[in-house]
């Protein structure tokens, strides 16, 4: 019987350790930016194709990484399809070790206001949360010179809140003019997004109150508490000069099929 040296298995061990942190790097990429290709993942942290895909591989094992392909932009030629990676809700549990006592906590209490004082004061302490979530970047991000930099702004914002946000051209995939079409605001992670599956309340409020704060009606496109691989918000493009850029009534859309009436935009303070 061969009997591994000391030396041996301390060296499978630092192996094993470095390939566990090259991993979390390559969650944290994905988490940060979303969908993302091989090639992409292998620039960005300094691997070899094979290397990325190794790890991406030992990933989609263990089920913290799915792959779909991806989306056809302009310019790009015929041939097979670019594949993509992407985060499942085990990535992202990877990545919010620990969180899920606290989101375990956090549903009960909700469920027990809703059961003592009725949904609007669920809806309510949502509202707060939202407020208290960006109100501190308020003046930050008001001094974007226009929308699509209030809405960078707003990104930076809520990635310093722990929600890993960009944003993008909203037809950027299909050779279209931001100006045009508008943004779209990404959170790629969310740390109540298992709170939010069951209180929906959590998710209409953020987006009421990114209305507020950009001055414009916005829309809930996907959210990560419905499965997504986002939390996905278009903005309208900049208005034409003469529109009332600042106007304060815009309205927000819930995500599609999350039902509940439209509801109007109020200052953020």
């Amino acid at each position: 019987m061969v009997v591994d040296s000391p030396d041996a298995a301390h060296a499978e061990h630092a192996r094993s350790a470095a390939d566990g942190r090259t991993r979390d790097a390559v969650v944290r990429v994905l988490l940060e930016q979303g969908p993302t290709t091989a090639g992409v993942l292998a620039d960005q942290l300094r691997l070899s194709g094979p290397g990325v895909r190794r790890h991406l591989d030992a990933l989609v094992d263990e089920g913290s990484v799915a792959t779909r392909d991806a989306p056809h932009s302009a310019g790009r030629k015929r041939g097979r399809p670019a594949r993509q990676f992407l985060l499942t809700a085990s990535g992202r549990a990877r990545i919010g070790r620990g969180e899920d006592g606290p989101a375990e906590l956090a549903v009960a209490a909700l469920r027990r206001l809703g059961e003592a004082a009725g949904e609007e004061a669920v809806k309510a302490f949502a509202r707060e949360r939202a407020l208290a979530m960006v109100g501190q970047h308020r003046e930050h991000v008001l001094a974007g010179a226009d929308r699509g930099e209030r809405a960078a702004r707003l990104a930076g914002a809520l990635t310093a809140e722990g929600y890993a946000a960009t944003t993008r051209g909203a037809g950027a995939q299909d050779g279209l003019d931001a100006r045009v079409t508008g943004e779209q605001l990404c959170q790629h992670h969310c740390p109540v997004a298992d709170v939010a599956a069951e209180f929906p309340a959590l998710c209409e409020a953020e987006a009421e109150v990114f209305a507020e704060l950009l001055g414009t009606h916005v829309q809930r496109l996907a959210t990560i508490a419905r499965g997504d691989a986002a939390c996905t918000t278009h903005v309208p493009a900049q208005p034409s000069r003469g529109a009332n850029e600042h106007d304060q009534t815009g309205t927000t859309t819930p995500a599609a099929g999350g039902g509940g009436p439209d509801v109007k935009g109020r200052q953020v303070l």
